[in-house]
């Protein structure tokens, strides 16, 4: 062992150990594993943990050989002994102590070696020694370190996926612990071990609601690897999965899992049909896989494929033609099963028209006549086709209940208005005249009547190509309310100043925007009372080029202006490279604030269209092409924006006052708080912190001080006593920056330390738990804030 290393270890030098780091990492490491040795003899003695001396010995010369080990790439050469002292913490407590819940110095040596063993995932000689010792560490009750290994371990599933499929049991248990990290290491192990995650399979599902979009991801994604490979093993957990539908980013992911299960198990979805048909109404994106599902359960029984021809016939008559040929396969693949569904004519209707209206009205006629029959035979009683169709709420995809055999046909008197879709009596009347048209001209005539044909008056509308636009142009001008030229559309809120020119009507008929934000206005109106809660409007936005593409420099500011409002006379400002996104979500706050729908002749839909051409690249959607794909923006996309507004600390500094009905900042939302800082010389937060004492960023030495926020400054003491003599204290307008410490953030938990930067120093501070953490950080950028925001008061009034 070279000399110094036996100096230090063997004498417990300390004054020694920083000498360590000025010799060369060639000419000690041949040595590494023999000063690990010793240092597991060290950290085994009763002593150790009551000797501060020897556990700064431990930590210096652990970073030191660690350090060498990677600048060597010998690794392998001294896994063996590393692994060696790593799984000797194993037999002390790891359990973080205390109040504080301060980490046990076994804890502190494990935390260490981590990251230089498992680094190394892509080594098998490694891998082979450090997995089943880091498997062993998610059950020690230290929940930072099991964070720390499930990140690995994530890794190396990715390399060595065979290694982790031995201790699928223990790694599932984990996650049904919490551990939800390791949520991503599932469907790789679950080739190799199925029985042990089949065993497991309900709770796994039952967590889904606990956790957050990632880790959704990761469990859906094994449900459906369980689902394709054993589709029977997975159906009891079909009610289960079906609670999920309500969550946007699950929706398409759930959906093509219950297909899988339909075919081998469609009882199981029997139940369900009706919430389907919901979820198919208000994502017609999806119908595919309803229509599936809904051909899947047909196979059952000739009342199941009965019930489901006619839902799957409705759509059929109203739906854009990218779903025609997945509705024809199914219904196809139910009439050839139950021929006399359709009196056994089902094969010729097919030759009959190119039309899909045509054929949906034929379909229709078909099963009509064949419930008639069935009832006239049997002396009971079927709905009829067209009464099943009245029935279904909401037009297309409606979430109505299924026809059932044995009901009674619903009286004349008892049908709803007609609505804005077609019925089979609707489709009959029209049948000859859509046999005229080809393919496309049908499609496109659909499309026309959908939105401006009332069922009252087909026959005697000229539907020739040359009339559409006049069709749609009076329909429109009917169902809009117009919004007078000039008219505020809301408080604070831009105004439309497009009045109608001679020809307006023709091209208003165009406006695709305008009919979108129609047809999805109270959907719309629905989402923002939710989501103005949880993303603030900007009050600016400004569109700059970057080298990484277009950036959308965002201005927030407090609407109430109060006598100690942070930002009176400033903004909180903010860059994001979600430009799209953000305009998405102002054009629908303007919207919400509105009862009558936008248009794009509006002044503030401008203003939001000039903003989108300057991030459109080539060969990208329009702004109002762009704004008609979706009613409102996915989950995923609204969490991306908070993760991004809680990493610059926006939640410190406003928070969302119901009874304003806006984002306000810190002072104005806590007036009383305001009030006991700035008059009475309270002090906005104070309590115990631990700075750090040594140099050395690497080694983890603390002193607990006692610190006051009030005013202008951050005061500290030399002890833990509030009455002790106190230091320089901080100047918080010559604060650049307060940041959580380099430690990563994880999806649970924040870290309790954080760093404040001044123009000439920093302090690293740590708080005794997270929550602590998060109210210190919050005081200090409030604290920030007010003092430039003073600033910024005095040099306006010295103006």
């Amino acid at each position: 062992m070279h000399h110094l290393f036996s100096q230090v270890l063997g004498q417990r030098d300390l004054s020694r150990a920083g000498d360590l780091f000025s010799l060369e990492d060639a000419a000690i490491e041949d040595c590494l594993s023999q000063a690990l040795d010793q240092i597991k003899s060290i950290s085994c003695s009763p002593d150790y943990l009551t000797n501060d001396n020897d556990q700064a010995v431990v930590e210096i010369c652990i970073t030191r050989i660690t350090t060498a080990i990677r600048e060597t790439s010998s690794i392998e050469k001294h896994s063996t002994a590393l692994v060696g002292l790593w799984e000797s913490c194993l037999e002390h407590n790891l359990t973080p102590q205390g109040d504080s819940a301060e980490d046990t110095p076994h804890t502190k040596i494990a935390s260490d070696i981590t990251s230089c063993i498992l680094q190394n995932y892509t080594c098998p000689s490694v891998m082979v020694l450090a997995v089943p010792v880091a498997v062993r560490f998610l059950h020690r009750g230290n929940r930072e370190l099991s964070r720390n290994m499930s990140s690995y371990l994530s890794l190396a599933a990715i390399v060595g996926v065979d290694l982790l499929a031995e201790h699928t049991e223990a790694i599932t248990l984990s996650v049904l612990a919490g551990n939800y990290m390791l949520l991503r290491v599932l469907p790789s192990v679950y080739p190799r071990q199925p029985d042990v995650i089949h065993r497991h399979l309900g709770k796994l599902t039952a967590v889904m609601s606990q956790l957050e979009s990632t880790e959704q991801q990761h469990l859906i994604r094994l449900l459906q690897l369980v689902a394709e490979q054993h589709p029977l093993i997975f159906s009891p957990q079909v009610p289960a999965l079906v609670s999920y539908l309500g969550n946007q980013s699950l929706i398409e992911a759930i959906l093509g899992t219950l297909v899988n299960v339909s075919q081998a198990s469609p009882s199981s979805l029997v139940s369900f049909l009706p919430k389907l048909r919901t979820v198919g109404q208000q994502w017609p994106a999806l119908l595919g896989h309803v229509a599936k599902i809904h051909g899947a359960v047909g196979i059952i029984s000739e009342a199941h494929a009965h019930s489901s021809l006619v839902y799957l016939v409705s759509l059929l008559g109203n739906m854009e033609h990218t779903f025609h040929h997945t509705l024809l396969l199914e219904i196809r693949a139910l009439t050839d099963r139950y021929p006399s569904v359709l009196g056994g004519y089902g094969k010729d209707l097919y030759r009959l028209s190119n039309s899909f209206t045509a054929i949906a009205g034929l379909l229709g006629r078909r099963l009509e006549e064949s419930a008639t029959a069935s009832r006239s035979e049997n002396g009971r009683c079927l709905p009829s086709p067209s009464a099943s169709l009245r029935g279904e709420e909401g037009g297309v995809g409606g979430g109505g209940s299924e026809a059932k055999a044995g009901g009674e046909e619903p009286a004349q008197e008892d049908s709803p208005p007609p609505q804005r879709r077609y019925s089979l009596n609707q489709a009959r009347r029209e049948e000859q005249r859509d046999m005229r048209f080809n393919r496309s001209k049908s499609l496109a005539l659909h499309a026309v009547r959908l939105r401006s044909i009332n069922s009252d008056d087909v026959e005697g509308a000229d539907l020739s190509p040359d009339n559409i636009t006049c069709t749609l142009t009076c329909q429109h001008s009917e169902d809009r309310e117009v919004t007078p030229p000039g008219k505020k559309l809301a408080d604070n809120a831009p105004t439309s100043t497009a009045a109608p020119a001679p020809d307006s009507g023709v091209k208003e008929a165009a406006d695709r925007l305008f009919i979108h934000l129609r047809d999805n206005l109270e959907k719309i109106q629905e989402f923002c009372k939710d989501m103005v809660q949880q993303i603030p409007i900007p009050k600016q936005c400004v569109i700059e080029e970057s080298n990484r593409g277009c950036v959308a420099k965002l201005s927030f500011s407090c609407p109430l202006k109060g006598h100690y409002c942070l930002y009176a006379k400033s903004s909180f400002n903010l860059s994001s490279r979600r430009p799209h996104l953000w305009i998405h979500i102002m054009l629908l706050h303007l919207q919400s604030k509105s009862n009558a729908p936008l248009c794009s002749g509006d002044e503030c839909v401008q203003r939001l269209a000039s903003l989108w051409a300057k991030t459109q690249l080539k060969g990208a959607h329009s702004f109002h092409m762009a704004m008609t794909q979706h009613a409102t923006p996915h989950r995923k996309d609204l969490d991306s924006l908070q993760t991004q507004l809680d990493e610059v600390r926006f939640f410190d500094l406003f928070g969302y006052s119901e009874e304003e009905g806006g984002w306000l900042c810190f002072m104005c939302n806590n007036p009383e708080k305001a009030t006991g800082v700035n008059q009475e010389g309270q002090p906005l937060i104070e309590g115990k912190l631990k700075e750090k004492q040594v140099r050395w960023r690497f080694i983890k030495r603390w002193k607990t001080r006692y610190f006051t926020l009030a005013g202008n400054q951050l005061l500290f003491r030399r002890g833990k006593s509030k009455d002790e003599l106190e230091e320089i204290p901080i100047e918080m307008n010559k604060v650049q920056s307060v940041k959580v410490v380099a430690k990563k953030r994880r999806d649970r938990g924040l870290p309790r330390a954080f760093e404040i930067f001044t123009d000439n120093k920093s302090y690293v501070l740590k708080a005794q738990d997270e929550k602590h953490a998060e109210e210190w950080l919050q005081c200090l950028n409030v604290a920030v804030a007010q003092a430039r925001e003073r600033e910024n008061r005095e040099a306006t009034t010295y103006l």
